[in-house]
């Protein structure tokens, strides 16, 4: 090899140790290869001075950076996909071959969570509906009061019913007059009302009917003194609330009368408590099929079930040993005819109450509502027990 050639300029596509690399576009010398081939050749990139990171020329991190980084981020790279391999086989490799996620990737079809069971819901226990505690102390509470007024003085129990009477008479006008615009003249009924209870103890029988023909003469009259417009459907209403109230609690009176009269009260109210009770203890436990669910979905036929059974047991006990000449067959009859009348009572007062829209006709007896709530069953009873005790023991 001659020397001299290390001092000759470099011949066309001769790389020599200059880091400029080769000239550009030229062909590499050699038999095989000439120019006319090599200008159809792709030129080959120029190689930058210095590398892009920044640093020295002699780093090798310049010729790693130049081909690209050793470690690319993967999540910028698409999932590789079996399916593009060039042996890839569909006839022993399903399409449905997994591929393979980004690192980092959350999956976009997880796979779901095994099935776990709700909790069980707690039982809940059934609930009264009112403050049993209230109900209960109230209850206790009346209940002293009309055996004191019962036994002690006659005359003072009249006069409870008469009170009973006129609060009663205003709650209904007033609930009327609030749900339906109805104006019932309250001051001639409470008069008249109180007037009827007194007749009734005082004149018997007579004296109640009369006095119920001049509460109604009088509700007719009161409401002359104010607009026409309305006027048929006040006094309805009025004469309906005598009637309803005053005039059904009159045969409480009635039984008074009698010489034996404060314990033929006493199985009266204690009949029809009784069935009430009844009713709601045999119903709450084990009432499952309603009795009139458009009137009073509480209501249930096992309740009335419960009803007359307590009502006829204890009817037995009263005739036999609290009612002068009685005997325990006509309690099991008077025991069934308190539990129906009881029942169709509460279903007549629900039937006005579900008309008006309201719960109670009151709040003036915590955890019973109103007085009405109270009456409800007392009112149509009473004429029936006096009925039943006049044919069975005499008027007395």
């Amino acid at each position: 090899m001659n020397d001299s050639s290390w001092g000759a300029p470099p011949q066309a596509g001769y790389w020599g140790p200059s880091d400029q690399g080769p000239v550009q576009g030229a062909a590499p010398a050699g038999p095989t290869y000439d120019a006319p081939e090599a200008q159809q050749t792709r030129p080959m990139p120029i190689v930058p001075d210095e590398p892009a990171y920044g640093g020295h020329q002699d780093d090798d991190r310049g010729a790693a950076r130049l081909s690209g980084p050793l470690f690319r981020d993967e999540t910028q790279r698409p999932p590789y996909d079996v399916r593009q391999s060039p042996s890839y086989d569909p006839r022993t490799q399903p399409s449905d071959t997994p591929q393979a996620q980004p690192y980092g990737a959350v999956p976009q079809n997880p796979e779901p969570m095994p099935d776990v069971p709700p909790p069980a819901p707690a039982p809940q226990k059934k609930s009264a509906g009112r403050d049993l505690g209230a109900a209960i102390g109230v209850g206790v509470g009346l209940a002293v009061v009309i055996v004191a007024s019962l036994f002690v003085v006659k005359a003072a129990f009249v006069g409870v019913i008469a009170v009973a009477v006129v609060v009663g008479l205003w709650e209904l006008t007033s609930r009327l007059q609030e749900r339906k615009g109805i104006k019932a003249p309250l001051v001639p009924l409470a008069v008249g009302g109180a007037a009827m209870v007194v007749a009734g103890y005082v004149r018997g029988a007579e004296g109640a009917w009369v006095a119920m023909a001049l509460t109604a003469l009088a509700v007719l009259v009161w409401r002359m003194t104010e607009q026409p417009e309305g006027y048929l459907k006040d006094v309805t209403a009025g004469v309906f609330a005598a009637f309803y109230v005053p005039f059904l609690a009159t045969f409480v009176a009635l039984m008074l009368t009698a010489e034996d009269g404060a314990w033929r009260v006493l199985t009266f109210l204690l009949l029809t408590v009784v069935s009430d009770t009844g009713a709601y203890a045999i119903g709450w436990r084990f009432g499952t099929h309603k009795l009139a669910p458009r009137i009073s979905p509480g209501k249930t036929r096992e309740g009335l079930f419960g009803a007359v059974s307590f009502a006829m047991v204890a009817g037995a006990l009263c005739m036999q040993f609290l009612i002068d000449d009685g005997s325990w067959w006509q309690g099991l009859v008077l025991g069934l005819a308190v539990a129906a009348s009881a029942t169709l009572g509460d279903l007549g007062e629900s039937m006005i109450k579900r008309d008006l829209g309201i719960k109670d006709m009151g709040t003036l007896l915590p955890g019973h509502g109103g007085i009405m709530d109270r009456l409800d069953s007392l009112l149509p009873t009473a004429p029936v027990v006096w009925l039943l005790l006049v044919l069975f023991v005499g008027s007395g």
